[in-house]
């Protein structure tokens, strides 16, 4: 599993309130900055994939004339399977150098595409039902979970605490003035449990990965992180019909292959993303993967161990909570991941050596997880 490298990253040039740029456009900025952290041209570029909008036609857009091409789609955490996808394809000879992006004018709206079709699963078995979103999706499994862990809504409010702490230390982060657990909880109530500080940003932007051959690695300008597991799996496309609203089987299942893949234990690992678009989801991580025990995720975290300083830095740039999150927040949590393992970071990770990215898609429906390295593979 050690042949690929992330050999360029970069996301849009702005992030945030962008009403003077399409979707399309986001995506080629993102692309043209990758490309430059790379020292690459698009006539480099063999192999292509995103979601969201169409292969087709950012390929056209860019100009690309790609002999592999990945249109996975199955929510925000594609740009982990992307990665994954990408390294089989690189393994197997399909292509040598592939551009991954992503791009949403999420705030903004420009340029975007349609929604769901009205005779999807969901438009018909939950939106009769009240369901309005995402805030209102996640309520069913979260407050089973606080319930049958013990869950208080001051710890759900620790989470985005401590995110904010990190976003505090981030230039780029769209919120970054400290806040206590009773300022959350006196935030406006979208979607009992959640309060608006527990619920993710709607922003515009996008970002965009360059894999190659990791025995190419060297050959770029920027320290190559290496890919060292990753897993994937999916569930269901409903909430409502999870096997269990206290744990997500996807992340379970595309956690341990990511784990076993790359070889590494728990205590190996350095930083940790958490794709977090509510304040619950890194409860859910930090016990899927393993790093703790059923119900003592929201103690660990109320400890001050995911804090700037603490044994398990998680969420660095600030989450989907503080930093920023177009709808599709899997490619941010990846450039967090690459930015620490290149010693980048806004808030970084003093010797940070591997880093652990796991992202969800929808609600709890499908996950992808990508372990990487700074370490060359022997």
């Amino acid at each position: 599993m050690n042949g690929v490298a992330v050999v360029g990253a970069a996301e849009t040039t702005e992030l945030g309130r962008l009403p003077g740029i399409s979707q399309l456009q986001l995506h080629a900025d993102a692309a043209l900055n990758a490309l430059d952290d790379a020292g690459l041209t698009m006539a480099d570029i063999d192999g292509f994939a995103t979601a969201g909008e169409r292969p087709t036609d950012v390929a056209h857009y860019l100009g690309l004339t790609p002999h592999w091409v990945d249109g996975t789609s199955v929510g925000g955490c594609s740009f982990m399977l992307h990665v994954r996808h990408a390294a089989a394809a690189i393994e197997a000879g399909l292509c040598t150098t592939v551009l991954i992006t992503h791009a949403e004018s999420g705030r903004s709206r420009v340029g975007v595409g349609g929604r769901q079709q009205a005779s999807g699963l969901g438009a018909q078995f939950e939106a009769p039902y009240g369901v309005a979103g995402p805030p209102t999706m996640f309520t069913i499994p979260v407050l089973r979970y606080m319930k049958e862990r013990g869950v208080s809504h001051e710890q759900l409010a620790m989470v985005a605490v401590v995110q904010r702490e990190w976003a505090g230390m981030n230039p780029r982060a769209s919120f970054r003035e400290p806040i206590t657990v009773e300022d959350v909880l006196a935030s406006k109530m979208i979607a009992y449990p959640f309060h608006l500080l527990e619920c993710c940003l709607v922003t515009d932007g996008g970002g965009a990965l360059i894999v190659a051959a990791a025995d190419r690695a060297k050959d770029f300008p920027k320290r190559p992180v290496y890919v060292l597991g990753h897993g994937e799996s999916v569930e269901t496309p409903m909430v409502s019909q999870m096997a269990d609203f206290t744990s997500s089987r996807a992340f379970r299942v595309a956690g341990a292959d990511a784990f076993e893949s790359s070889g590494i234990t728990h205590e190996e690992v350095d930083h940790l993303m958490v794709y977090d678009a509510f304040a619950h989801l890194p409860l859910y991580g930090l016990e899927d993967l393993g790093f703790c025990k059923p119900g003592e995720a929201a103690g660990f975290i109320e400890d001050g161990n995911t804090r700037p300083g603490g044994s398990l830095p998680l969420n660095t740039n600030g989450g989907g909570l503080s930093y920023m999150h177009s709808g599709m927040y899997g490619m941010y949590a990846l450039q967090e991941s690459v930015r620490q393992l290149r010693g980048t970071a806004p808030a970084q990770v003093e010797g940070a050596e591997v880093s652990v990215c796991l992202g969800v898609g929808g609600m709890f429906g499908a996950s992808g997880c990508v372990v990487f390295s700074n370490a060359e593979p022997s």
